[in-house]
């Protein structure tokens, strides 16, 4: 139960994109295959468009599936996301952004909204809520004159 001063800066939770967490669960259950791509997402543009992709893994550090789709997404046109999902394969169901992924969103998309929670239980909740208290990339770049 959060504090009385968490539910001051805590946004109510947002509506629940059903249909992007089917399009990541299609994805996850139909693409998503050995140890290289495990994970998918999805994604909804502000015009409505779902984009999905899946994580490309690596030793090294390949990029997650959120980071994937924000690519995919532009290479589309889409340039402006409204809410984004990850869904875990062989039946994982959703999973939350790292943080690296967190701090992405945010700084590409501060309004959007992130589905999270198990089973039943997931929730629309904004970017800033999943990354309070955050260093915001915008807020530090020198102004060029």
């Amino acid at each position: 139960m959060p504090t009385e001063a968490e539910s001051e800066t805590m946004t109510s939770p947002a509506v629940v994109d059903h249909e992007l967490v089917e399009a990541a669960t299609r994805v996850a259950a139909t693409r998503c295959r050995g140890d290289n791509h495990t994970v998918a997402a999805a994604a909804r543009a502000r015009d409505g468009r779902i984009v999905t992709a899946a994580n490309a893994y690596h030793f090294t550090g390949g990029p997650c599936a959120e980071l994937v789709v924000i690519g995919s997404a532009a290479a589309q046109g889409a340039y402006e996301l409204e809410s984004i999902v990850a869904v875990g394969d062989r039946g994982r169901g959703v999973i939350p952004p790292c943080g690296r992924c967190r701090q992405v969103l945010l700084d590409y998309f501060p309004e959007i909204t992130v589905v999270v929670g198990h089973g039943e239980q997931v929730r629309g909740v904004p970017i800033v809520d999943l990354l309070p208290e955050t260093y915001v990339w915008a807020d530090h770049q020198l102004d060029a004159d």
